[in-house]
């Protein structure tokens, strides 16, 4: 194989490898051409070409969603790297680990009036876990004597530039986010050599999990089981992250319930899954004060990512529970204003020591609620036979024929809040990109996500997001299992249903953006399959086909009436009441 005669080149492409980082995202530019030509000529390196790299940047994060591992991600210098961001700060707040490694013109280049520079030192600083600031290396003639002083700078920058390389790669492993390499080349850019002309020395990372002991959690016992209202929250989680004998545990105790989310991706008869449809009621209630006391918690257990409910955070930071524990290894977020607690371990080591000393109290804290949640069923059912064909009928539609061993991708804003309202099969694995909650990206996740997946993907988008990350399809790697389901309400649903948003003026344009424009170009250009739906039947039908194996990927889209949506979502809410 070839080599870039470029040392940091090489330098980069075998501790990237001495570190198990295989999957290479590259956004095709000339100033990165050294890091190209050693990553895409490596054979133990899976090298991907995304030309958008905002696009780039969100497929490596679904790659390494399903990977579990880190991904690089590799582009020129100059603007480039900028559109990585919005990727970037979703791998921040998602915990994902992508490895960002621009190329740089040397230092002394910026700010003189060249051609595709920046200033790219620490350009992620406010959401990146480590930036490594690299020195160039000055292209000399090995022919000719060189000076020991200069030897000795030489050596000196080359030292630094492993240890700051190994520091970025160890802290990707080790705190499960993302880093910057910035990497300055000099011109000529394309030699090649044979084999490497360094051996750099590899720091390995920490690989162990925290622990903790008994001893220090017996305080904590201690308050929980004496205790008679415990609520677990549970946000995203990685499907079969959690050990079911611990969920069984906390669901056979009558003190805690437990409210999960489809992102949670964790299942009991005994969880209530659908927050929403059990709290709004509650807000709406004549004895909305006393209900809500009721279900005040006198501890907040919470573990997994961000929560997507707004309806639970303004419960809880409106009726506080005495003691909020956060359990998760890296960080703790005080989304409820009243964190005093976190346990910084996973949460299986976090259980494993702690249900030993828990005690089953006595209480009707779990039935009272898991009564009120399945009367809530009921209305739910009733509700859903009545009303004509919308958002929300559909939704019922996709998640009732959605196949069993299925990865599934949710879009932001409306898409993941109408999926919150539906049972889902437990063989379902569901994501979200929730760190940001953003729309750009979420076709482009999932279209990484589906190269690894262990199942077949599906992505359920609205158009807004699907038309703006419409790049997503300009892919080479799409399986043909991929498929996409738009529901097309012709503009952004979300802000009609936000309160006093249709109130404003020019709604239609600056906030709904409304709109005429369907998918059936872009399959036919990016070489999908197209289908479309426009009531209940046509969709039952679509959708038995859009299943079917096919030689291609498929979209199938979902056109619903826009100014209605909204009143039938809020008028949902209000039946649930008995």
């Amino acid at each position: 194989m070839q080599y870039s005669s470029i040392p940091l080149a090489q330098s980069i492409t075998l501790l990237c490898l001495s570190k198990g980082i295989k999957h290479v995202v590259i956004s095709p530019g000339s100033r990165n051409a050294p890091l190209t030509i050693s990553f895409s000529n490596h054979p133990e390196i899976e090298a991907y070409s995304i030309v958008d790299e905002r696009s780039a940047a969100f497929f490596a994060l679904g790659l390494a969603q399903q990977l579990q591992e880190p991904v690089a991600l590799c582009c020129s210098s100059g603007s480039a790297l900028l559109n990585y961001y919005p990727a970037i700060a979703e791998a921040f707040y998602s915990d994902v680990p992508l490895v960002v490694i621009s190329a740089d013109r040397p230092v002394e280049r910026i700010d003189i009036g060249d051609g595709q520079t920046i200033r790219q030192k620490n350009v992620y600083q406010n959401h990146i876990l480590y930036s490594a600031n690299l020195y160039s290396e000055l292209v000399l003639d090995t022919s000719a004597p060189i000076d020991s002083k200069l030897k000795q700078k030489l050596f000196e920058a080359q030292k630094h530039n492993e240890r700051e390389i190994n520091l970025a790669l160890n802290t990707a492993i080790e705190q499960n986010g993302p880093v910057h390499i910035n990497a300055p080349f000099y011109e000529p850019l394309y030699q090649l050599v044979e084999k490497p002309t360094v051996n750099p020395l590899t720091i390995e990372p920490i690989r162990e999990p925290k622990t903790t002991a008994e001893k220090v959690l017996e305080p904590y016992a201690e308050i929980w089981n004496r205790a008679k209202r415990k609520l677990v929250l549970v946000g995203v989680n990685k499907p079969n992250a959690i050990e079911q004998k611990f969920l069984d545990e906390l669901a056979e105790d009558p003190s805690v319930l437990v409210f999960t989310e489809t992102t949670s991706n964790l299942h009991h008869e005994k969880f209530i899954t659908r927050i929403d449809k059990l709290i709004a009621p509650l807000e709406a209630s004549a004895t909305r004060e006393e209900e809500f006391a009721q279900l005040q918690p006198d501890i907040l257990l919470t573990f997994g990512g961000l929560i997507i409910s707004k309806k639970i955070k303004a419960f809880l930071r409106t009726y506080q529970p005495q003691h909020h524990w956060h359990v998760d290894a890296k960080k703790a977020f005080d989304t409820f204003f009243c964190l005093n607690k976190h346990f910084d371990v996973n949460a299986n080591e976090f259980f494993s020591k702690f249900i030993p000393l828990a005690k089953q109290v006595e209480s009707n804290y779990r039935d009272k609620w898991l009564q009120v949640n399945a009367q809530r069923d009921v209305h739910h059912e009733k509700y859903m036979e009545e009303i004509p064909f919308c958002d929300l009928k559909a939704f019922r539609q996709i998640l009732q024929q959605m196949p069993h061993q299925q990865v599934v991708q949710l879009s932001n804003s409306s898409v993941v809040r109408y999926a919150q309202l539906f049972k889902l099969y437990p063989s379902l694995q569901v994501y979200c990109n929730r760190g940001t909650s953003g729309i750009d990206g979420s076709s482009s996740t999932a279209i990484g996500a589906a190269v690894k997946a262990t199942y077949p993907t599906t992505l359920i988008t609205g158009d807004i997001s699907f038309f703006y990350d419409s790049n997503a399809l300009w892919n080479n790697y799409i399986p043909k299992s991929f498929r996409i389901i738009i529901i097309n309400n012709q503009g952004g649903g979300i802000f009609r249903i936000l309160p006093g948003a249709k109130e404003t003026n020019h709604f239609s344009t600056f906030f709904e953006t409304t709109h005429n424009l369907r998918a059936n170009h872009l399959a036919e250009m990016y070489g999908f399959s197209y289908q479309a739906a426009h009531d209940e039947e046509s969709l039952k039908n679509s959708l038995i086909e859009f299943y079917a194996e096919d030689n291609l990927p498929k979209i199938l889209e979902i056109f619903t009436p826009r100014e209605e949506n909204d009143q039938y979502l809020k008028n949902y809410f209000k039946v649930l009441l008995p």
